[in-house]
This record gives structure tokens, sequence and C-alpha cells, in this order.
């Protein structure tokens, strides 16, 4: 169902209506269908195709000051949505409402769809340019156009929609050598195209790199992070940004707006039309912006819904994001990007006497705090500036804000992971610890 269907809709004008005349003072609708096809293929062979559609309603109201918030999926009468929010409503304490006000009605769709033979396509070129070089692999991977309406309806006249239609797909190689197990992935987030000739060469690079296990270096040497790996360490600086941890005090950079905080080489920002993960209004109906959050090191702004910018006595940077249907909006950040350097990969290896190339991780990142310990599913040691083969039970340790001031230098191949938009680093200060073969 595309936007303007979406807007045709009355579900959302009578779940409205209905609220007022119960006794609401004010109510909003937040609608989502998508449409998901998927092609799977697995052991160098197509699998299956799929489709799968879903739409998701959800009301949120306020009687008495006091909000209720109820989901339906598919149709749904909307008298008993309207029932449960009420009765939800009396179970919860009286807040301040903050709903947006009508400032566009649409916006363009973004992205376009593809026909599922060009997914097919795709995947089969993959998968023959990495087994010409390499006939032993197995592949397996998926290719997925996905196409999401969003439309929020509120009792103050805002009324916006558009249509996110988004292509990803993602590949693993696995490599059986006698007694030696070695899983190489990777994938892409697009919008219009993916390029699998992109993803294979990005993955045969890996499996020249692993032909050879070596030991792995001890101490503290510098570490070359991929830039899908690195997303790693933007997880922690992304929280470390949100207003709810600066009102929680839980935010080491909470008192330290106007001061450098990282390596004057970092600037990090988000745009609202960058990627695939781009989007013209968030959860709340505030329209997005362009937000610098650090600049060459030095912290500029935090990010924010209309509670936090209210309790914070700033406004909100329309970041009021829902974590799921039912959820009520908290500042998120829909996309998050990092300026890149001027290297390419080769050039950060050949920076390298002695260091490890992190790829892939098993387990999460660090903490608010900065901590972290990782084991390296996929990395690799580097000597004299050149790959000399793979590492194995090889572990990470230090601190993210430590090592982020100990940035060595930038690639320039940043490229999505997830909605983080980051380039290959190198940074300095973290523990290694590893198996000598």
């Amino acid at each position: 169902m595309g936007s303007e269907n979406l807007s045709k809709d009355t579900l959302a004008e009578e779940l409205l209506e209905l609220a007022i005349k119960s006794g609401a003072e004010a109510a909003e609708v937040y609608q989502s269908h998508s449409l998901s096809r998927p092609v799977f293929f697995e052991a160098n062979r197509l699998k299956q195709l799929e489709a799968s559609q879903s739409e998701g309603t959800a009301l949120r109201l306020w009687r008495n000051g006091r909000p209720g918030l109820t989901v339906a999926y598919g149709s749904v009468p909307a008298q008993v949505m309207v029932e449960k929010a009420l009765a939800l409503s009396q179970l919860n304490q009286p807040e301040l409402v903050e709903l947006g006000s009508n400032f566009q009605p649409s916006y363009p769709d973004l992205g376009t769809s593809v026909p599922i033979e060009v997914l097919v396509d795709w995947g089969k070129e993959a998968i023959a340019l990495i087994r010409d070089a390499y006939p032993d692999v197995v592949c397996n991977g998926d290719w997925e156009c996905d196409v999401e309406t969003t439309r929020l309806v509120n009792t103050k006249g805002l009324d916006c929609h558009y249509t996110d239609t988004t292509l990803s797909c993602y590949m693993s190689a696995e490599w059986v050598r006698g007694d030696d197990f070695l899983s190489v992935a990777d994938g892409q987030t697009k919008r219009g195209e993916l390029h699998p000739d992109k993803l294979a060469n990005q993955i045969l690079q890996r499996l020249i790199w692993a032909r050879e296990n070596v030991s792995s270096p001890n101490g503290r040497v510098p570490v070359l992070f991929t830039s899908k790996a690195a997303d790693m360490l933007w997880g922690t600086v992304q929280a470390a940004l949100n207003s709810k941890r600066v009102l929680e005090a839980a935010s080491p950079w909470a008192e330290r707006l106007g001061s450098p905080i990282m390596a004057p080489s970092l600037t990090l920002y988000q745009d609202p039309e960058a990627g695939p993960y781009s989007c013209p209004f968030d959860d709340e109906g505030t329209p997005t912006q362009f937000l610098v959050f650090v600049q060459n090191g030095i912290l500029e702004h935090f990010y924010g819904d209309r509670t936090t910018g209210a309790q914070l006595s700033t406004n909100t940077t329309g970041n009021g994001f829902r974590p799921s249907l039912g959820s009520y909006p908290t500042p998120g950040l829909f996309n998050f990007l990092i300026q890149p350097g001027s290297l390419s990969l080769q050039e950060l290896i050949e920076h390298l006497d002695d260091g490890l190339i992190v790829d892939q991780m098993l387990g999460n990142g660090g903490s608010i705090s900065g901590d972290f310990s990782i084991n390296v599913d996929l990395g690799y040691r580097v000597q004299n500036g050149q790959v000399i083969g793979r590492v194995k039970d090889t572990m990470v340790a230090g601190n993210v804000y430590a090592a982020l001031k100990q940035l060595v230098t930038l690639g320039n191949d940043a490229d999505w992971n997830g909605s983080c938009y980051t380039p290959s680093l190198i940074v300095e200060g973290l523990s290694t610890t590893g198996r000598s073969n």
C-alpha cells in the first residue's frame, strides 16, 4: 500500500473522532503498512521466494491528562481500540501532552522498488563471482526489497505520510579446510540498486587474507576496525549523545557541551536525506533535521524528542522514534554518519607495523560506561604493512571513549552498517590477547 492509499484510509479519522467523543482531550494515530519480498539462497542455490505483508495501527490518547496506548494488527473495529486505550489511561499518571501540529501534509516517496527477478539475478551473480575464485566455498544469502508506508495523524491537525523503499542483501561464504571452519559475511543496504560485484569482492578479499592462520598479537597494538566492525564503537557514542541519558546523568558528556571529547579528526552528524535510512519526519510528526553532534572532536548537540526537549528546556531535534509499534516515542537516531577520511583500506593497513584488523565480532560492544571486551570472530594480523593471515581465539578490550581520543586515522571507505555510516579506522590504546600458534 502506497502513501497515497494509506492517506485515504478512514480508520485514523474514525479513531480520532471516537476518541474525542468519548472524552479524550487529545489523540494521535500512527499507522505502518509494510510489504517484504525476500529471496533466499542456500548452499549456492536459490532456495525460496517469499512475500509477506503486515499492517499495524497504534492509538494514543489522553483523558484527564492520562495517556492510554493500544495497538492493533490488521483490521479492527475503531470502537474497540478507543475503549481499550481509555481503560489503560486510567492506570497511568497525568503527563504533559506533546503533539505536533500540521506543517506539511505529504512527502515524496523514498526509494525505488525492483522486481524479484532482479533480486534473483543479483544473488546468482554474487555467488558465481565468489565460487569462480573459490569453488569449495559454500554461499548462503538473502536479497530483499522492503516497502514501508508510515502515516501519523492527530487531533491538532497533523497528517503526514510517506513510503520508504529499501533494498538489502546479506551473504555468507563458508570455507571448510580440514578441522578449520571459516565464515565470512557481509551485506548492503541501499536505495534503488544493490551491487553484487562489490559485495562479492569484499568477501573475496577476506578469503584471500584468511588463507593462512597465524598467531595473534598480544599487548597494546594498533587495532584497525573495518567499516562493518567499527559500528561497535559508535553504539556507545550514540547512547552517550541521547538526551534521555543526559537527563538521567548517565552520559559522561552531560556537562561537556562545547568541549573537546574526541580526536580532532572526528565529525559526527545526522542528515535526513542521507542513505537508505533517511526519513522526512520522526514518529512525533516533527520534521527531521541536519544536525552536527561532534565537530572536529568538539561536542555540539545531543538528540532528543519532545518530552526530553521540554525537560531540558531545549527544542526537540526531530528524533522521537518508537522502538516498536506499541511503544511511546523516545529519543532515537534514524541515521548516524561519521565523516570519512582520505585513506583507502589498503593505505590504512600499510600504516600498521604490527597490528590487528577486526572485521567480525562475537557479542555486543560496550555499555554506556564505554568499557568493552569482545571476541574477534574474524580478524587478521598485520606486520610491516601487510596482512599475513587470519588470527583465531583473540580478544580485544578497552574503553570506547579513551580509544576515540587516541584515534590514529580514518579511512575513505565509509559504508552503512545498520543505520550507522562509518569508515574503517585505526585506534590505539586497546589491549589484545590471543593464542600463539
